[in-house]
């Protein structure tokens, strides 16, 4: 299979979206072109005048059907076309198209008068499509085909080689036998033809160009952010032996093991180590979105979400209790049914979904969790009466340390990125994640929120 891709394109996706995308607008357009050629035939007769032979008329009739029925092939056999470029892809695709049409085209142009017929300018219009996805050399090669013969019916018609077909009522003299005539219209045709495809083909090439300069950009800031990460891996790594130290030496001191401690000190000791553990926390949660960041690949497994939720709430029961939080879990599901992914990472985004709804929730607070399944995947909405957030902050509250403006300065500890995880482990499973506030549970100056998690089988 000859290769008409780019080297630079072979695994840009947006290149291949995009020929998608052309070779499905030429195909909706010639059925578009159809229904004209079908009003031509129309207008022709009852309208401007044209009287066309028996034989004419059947023939483009015929033509027209052609063009139908391989369209329709060409429509459904698209789905199939594979974006390789080692294999029939939608470059190839688009060939296709294009040689069908100049052959259609080239029939209708005969059976209306050649010369005289002025559907020629839609070879024209042709090529200039086939200049905007095709490369050069396969575009000027079709354009020099289309000049060749065109030519060449023109002279073997002005020679009685072959039959010339007059649209009666078109002209009021015939041309096609004036050879002054043929002589400038055939010089023009070539030179419109190939000038519409250099200036078309050079505006194509520069934008290709521009998009290889882009994806090598994009492949140097991606290579970048993996460098960052990298060392942010390792800067951090190293900042957390020191303070998991001074975390040990607080240990020792706060369980007497030094000699008594008076209440005041009892008391600064505590709060730094509460402090201590919350950097530790901190350091261990940008540590897991650089290695997130790092790898594209997650280990799957089949994992029963009910059972993670189930494993988190245990481990969060303090929490509760402390704070005579009422929990409420639904199943609106006959089975748990698993779904491929990650069991560390899924109870991770869960727990630390839960996690919030316990810090912003007051005491007596309710926390409502809601499982529901589909054909397609499992829907999760975890629900509480807490603090809410701003309607115009919603976008921004899974970007990384961003923290809701109604929580800031209050005594709400956090680093603004939990729920930056979240999103980055949901994506990576395929799912998707909303926030929507006033939640579900919304209550009079409890509003609350409501994340909803959608996981595909």
């Amino acid at each position: 299979m000859i290769s008409l891709i780019p080297s630079w394109a072979h695994h840009y996706k947006e290149f291949w979206d995009l020929l998608r995308r052309r070779n499905l607008w030429f195909i909706k357009l010639r059925y578009g072109a159809v229904g004209m050629l079908l009003l031509f035939l129309v207008a022709s007769e009852f309208i401007i005048g044209i009287r066309f032979t028996s034989t004419q008329t059947l023939s483009i009739y015929f033509v027209t059907g052609m063009i139908l029925v391989y369209n329709a092939l060409l429509h459904y056999l698209r789905r199939f076309v594979a974006s390789n470029p080692e294999q029939f892809n939608p470059i190839h695709h688009s060939l296709i198209q294009m040689i069908l049409d100049i052959i259609a085209l080239f029939l209708l142009v005969y059976y209306t008068g050649s010369i005289e017929s002025p559907l020629f300018l839609l070879f024209v219009f042709h090529l200039i499509i086939g200049s905007l996805i095709l490369p050069g050399v396969v575009v000027y090669s079709i354009a020099v085909v289309v000049v060749v013969l065109f030519t060449s019916i023109v002279f073997l018609e002005y020679y009685g080689v072959i039959i010339h077909h007059t649209a009666a009522g078109l002209l009021v003299n015939p041309v096609y036998n004036d050879f002054n005539y043929i002589i400038s219209f055939t010089i023009f045709f070539a030179f419109l033809i190939f000038v519409s495809v250099l200036l078309t083909n050079n505006i194509a090439r520069q934008l290709y160009r521009n998009e290889e300069r882009l994806l090598e950009s994009l492949d140097k800031l991606n290579k970048a952010e993996e460098e960052k990460q990298k060392y942010i891996i390792g800067v951090v790594h190293e900042l957390k032996s020191p303070i998991a130290a001074v975390l040990s030496y607080l240990d020792l001191v706060l369980q007497k093991y030094v000699g008594p401690l008076n209440e005041v000190v009892e008391q600064k000791l505590t709060s730094a180590k509460e402090r201590a553990v919350e950097a530790i926390y901190l350091i261990n949660n940008i540590l897991k979105i650089s290695k997130l960041r790092l790898t594209s690949d997650i280990v799957k497994e089949e994992v029963k979400l009910k059972e993670i939720i189930c494993s988190v709430l245990e481990k969060q029961k303090a929490g509760f209790e402390s704070k005579r939080i009422t929990l409420k879990l639904t199943e609106n599901r006959n089975q748990d049914t698993p779904v491929p992914g990650d069991r560390f990472l899924m109870e991770m985004a869960i727990s630390n979904i839960i996690v919030n709804a316990i810090k912003y929730v007051s005491v007596d607070g309710i926390i409502d969790i809601l499982i529901s399944g589909l054909n397609e995947g499992v829907n999760l909405d975890i629900s509480d009466n807490g603090v809410g957030i701003p309607a115009d902050e919603h976008e921004n509250i899974f970007k990384d340390f961003y923290r809701a403006s109604n929580i800031k300065n209050k005594g709400y500890e956090g680093a603004g990125l939990g729920l930056s995880v979240v999103k980055q482990i949901i994506l990576r499973h395929g799912g998707k994640i909303s926030v929507q506030s006033p939640g579900r549970i919304a209550m009079p100056g409890k509003p609350g929120t409501s994340f909803k998690i959608f996981i595909p089988f």
